[in-house]
This record gives structure tokens, C-alpha cells and sequence, in this order.
């Protein structure tokens, strides 16, 4: 064998060797120990299962985690909340979003050309209405499927602030109990639906008068009819194209389902997030921007699961994928609420940001 062939074969070896050691081999002690202070960390010092099997379903997860850091990725998983659940358990307990094929396919979706992307169209290089104060501290949905109340009650409060200056935080609850006609509390709904449901009902409570439970209860018809917030119809914005997605979110946040049953969103912690995930939808969460790091463009999406999940309850979504169903099927089923009122809808490039410039086109 030649030399230079030797140095070859040195380097791809050295090159595997690296590449096969860089995930951390850790003990059972260490492990343990990583155990005890995520248990403390999120008060799960009962979680369920007899004989150590919760803590082999953390190892399990924890040797996940380590193998999919060890790859460079515009994104980190992390211990989450999650981090003893096997992935059906999650799957089961935290997704909510139960979407009608038929519904889908055929329409009965009030499409609209409100923000159909037409030529000429001037929309900010990066949005996040959260600096505009258009969006709710985060919440936590808990063990039941109500995803979907949070986005339809998300979505409510921002075009309620946006049109009338006032942040009213309003009640998850009230839908998971009374909008019973089509959606199911904690086995999860629509936000279409919720939204008739609103607008039927006249209006929706505040979330301190009807505060969340996370389990189904009987509707208080005292409560249901304390009508605080109002809004005047909803709208969908044209499925499959990203392009109108933007437009909307330039205006407004907005409901999207997505698939997110995949283990590593699971899991995540950080970045944008570029992970396998296909376009059974199975999750409702709110669009609050957009914007592009290191040349990965990206959704800034608002989560319901607490603000000890990802980035402080926040993900950010692969945008521009080149799939006309969006990263995870977020361009498939967009909505929002419409209110109203004796002047426009303010979009986000017309807020003024602290320094007093208007937000660059």
C-alpha cells in the first residue's frame, strides 16, 4: 500500500472515529442524575409508571437527544417537559388538532382573497407582532387536547388588541366546555369551528372570569354569557401557498395546523427548526412572524404548552420549503378572526418600533 493511500485511509478512520464519539457515551449515574434535576426542575417527581420504566423511557429519550445534537442542524433538542413520555404517550396527551378531511378537500373553508399575494405587494423583511404587543403572555394547555381553543383564543385576543389597543386575555375554558356543537373539549376541535362558536355566542369571556381547568367540564351559562370580547367573522387564508401565509401574518396573526407528532418536536429547544415531519395535521398553533437567520428563512410560531418548551413557548418553523403544503403542513389549513372597526386594521409595518423608525419594508 502506498503511502499516500495509507494517509488516506488514517484520515477517513480518524474522520469516523470523531464522528462515531461525538455523541457522549454517559453512565447510569450520570444519567440519574440528569434525571433527579429534570424531575425537580419540572415537578414531575410522580410521573406514573412502577419499577424505573419512567426513568428507561428518559434514557431513552436523553440517547436521542445526544445522537441528534452530535449532527450540526439549524436546530437543538433539548430535555423538554416531555423528556419521560415515549412519543405515543406525548402524541396521545398533548395534540389536539381534529381536522375533517372532507372539510379539507371539499371546502365548506371560507377562503378568502383578503391576502392573496398579488404583484407589486411590499411586506416587511421580518415580522414578529409580539413586539407589537399583539400577543398574550404564552399558556399551558396541560394533559388535554384543547390546542385548538388556544389558537382560536390567541388569534381573538391579538385582532382584538390590534384593532382597539387593549390586550383582554380571554377563556380557553369557555370553548372547551361550551362550543360542543362540532368540537370536543380535551379530544380536540377546529378553529373554524371555535370561531362560528364565538361569533354565534356573541362574543367570549375573559380567562379570569372563566378561568382554565384542562379538563372538560359542564358549560356555565353565566360565564357564556359574559361577553367581553367580540368578533365579526373569519376567514381562511388561501391553503397551500406560503406566500399568501406571509401576507396574512403581515396583518394579523394566524391559526395553522400542523403535524406534530415527530420525536424531535418532541423534543426541541432551539432554532429553526428543519426536522422530518409529514402533513397529517395533529396540533393547532398561532403564526405570530416571520423572519431569516443565517440564510434559513423561518415562522415564529406561538406554542400552547407552557414557556419551559422550546424557546420560551415559542418554535420557529423552516418557511419557504419549496412543498406547497408548507414545513409540516402549516400552509394547509390558515385562519383568522375578523373585527371590524371605524378604522383599518393596523398592519405590522405600520407600528413604530422603539427607536421611533417604522419597521423596514
Amino acid at each position: 500500500m502506498s503511502s499516500t493511500n495509507l494517509v488516506i485511509l488514517l484520515s477517513l478512520f480518524c474522520f469516523l472515529l470523531s464522528q462515531a464519539s461525538s455523541s457522549p457515551v454517559r453512565s447510569d449515574e450520570e444519567v440519574m442524575g440528569l434525571y433527579q434535576k429534570w424531575q425537580a426542575h419540572h415537578g414531575k417527581a410522580q410521573n406514573g409508571l412502577p419499577g424505573g420504566q419512567r426513568f428507561e423511557i428518559f434514557k431513552d429519550n436523553l440517547k436521542f437527544i445526544d445522537e441528534h445534537n452530535s449532527v450540526d442542524r439549524p436546530y437543538k433538542v433539548g430535555l423538554t417537559k416531555f423528556a419521560d413520555l415515549t412519543n405515543e404517550e406525548y402524541r396521545s396527551m398533548f395534540l389536539g388538532t381534529r381536522p375533517n378531511p372532507d372539510r379539507m378537500v371539499l371546502g365548506n373553508r371560507k377562503a378568502s382573497l383578503r391576502y392573496w399575494p398579488v404583484p407589486g405587494d411590499r411586506l416587511p423583511k421580518a415580522v414578529d407582532w409580539r413586539t407589537a404587543g399583539a400577543v398574550n403572555h404564552v399558556k399551558d394547555q396541560g394533559q388535554c387536547g384543547s390546542c385548538w381553543a388556544f389558537a382560536t383564543v390567541a388569534t381573538v385576543e391579538a385582532i382584538n388588541q390590534i384593532v382597539t389597543g387593549n390586550m383582554t386575555s380571554l377563556s380557553e375554558q369557555e370553548l372547551v366546555d361550551c362550543d360542543r356543537a362540532v368540537d370536543q373539549g380535551c379530544n380536540g376541535g377546529m378553529m373554524d369551528d371555535a370561531f362560528r362558536f364565538i361569533i354565534q355566542n356573541g362574543g367570549l369571556d375573559t380567562e379570569a372570569d372563566y378561568p382554565y381547568k384542562g379538563v372538560d367540564g359542564t358549560c356555565d351559562l353565566s360565564r357564556k354569557n359574559n361577553k367581553v370580547v367580540t368578533i365579526d367573522g373569519y376567514e381562511d387564508v388561501i391553503p397551500y401557498s406560503e406566500r399568501a401565509l406571509r401576507k396574512a401574518v403581515a396583518h394579523q396573526p394566524v391559526t395553522v395546523a400542523i403535524e406534530a407528532g415527530g420525536r424531535a418536536l418532541q423534543h426541541y429547544q432551539s432554532g429553526v427548526f428543519t426536522g422530518q415531519c409529514g402533513t397529517n395535521v395533529d396540533h393547532a398553533v398561532v403564526v405570530v412572524g416571520y423572519g431569516t437567520e443565517n440564510g434559513v428563512d423561518y415562522w415564529t410560531v406561538r406554542n400552547s404548552w407552557g414557556n419551559k418548551w422550546g424557546e420560551e413557548g415559542y418554535f420557529r418553523l423552516k418557511r419557504n420549503s419549496h412543498n406547497f403544503t408548507g414545513k409540516c403542513g402549516i400552509a394547509m389549513q390558515p385562519s383568522y378572526p375578523v373585527k371590524k372597526s371605524a378604522n383599518p386594521i393596523k398592519p405590522y409595518w405600520a407600528y413604530e418600533s422603539e427607536d421611533g423608525k417604522v419597521s423596514s419594508m
